[in-house]
C-alpha cells in the first residue's frame, strides 16, 4: 500500500509569502517568462524568427 494523497488542501509557503504573484508581474510588466520552459520557448521562438522570418 502506498502513501494517501490529500485531496482538496494544499500549502505553499511561496504562495503564502507572495512570491508567485511577485514573479508573474515582474514577467508581465517585461514580457520575460520566469519560468525555465517559458524562457526556452521564448528564445527559441526568437532564434526560428531570425532564421526563418516567421514563427
Amino acid at each position: 500500500m502506498g502513501r494517501r494523497k490529500k485531496h482538496g488542501f494544499s500549502f505553499s509557503l511561496s504562495r503564502l509569502l507572495g512570491v508567485q504573484t511577485f514573479k508573474q508581474k515582474i514577467a508581465r510588466s517585461t514580457g520575460v517568462p520566469t519560468t525555465k520552459l517559458g524562457l526556452q520557448r521564448k528564445v527559441g521562438a526568437a532564434l526560428m524568427k531570425l532564421l526563418f522570418g516567421k514563427k
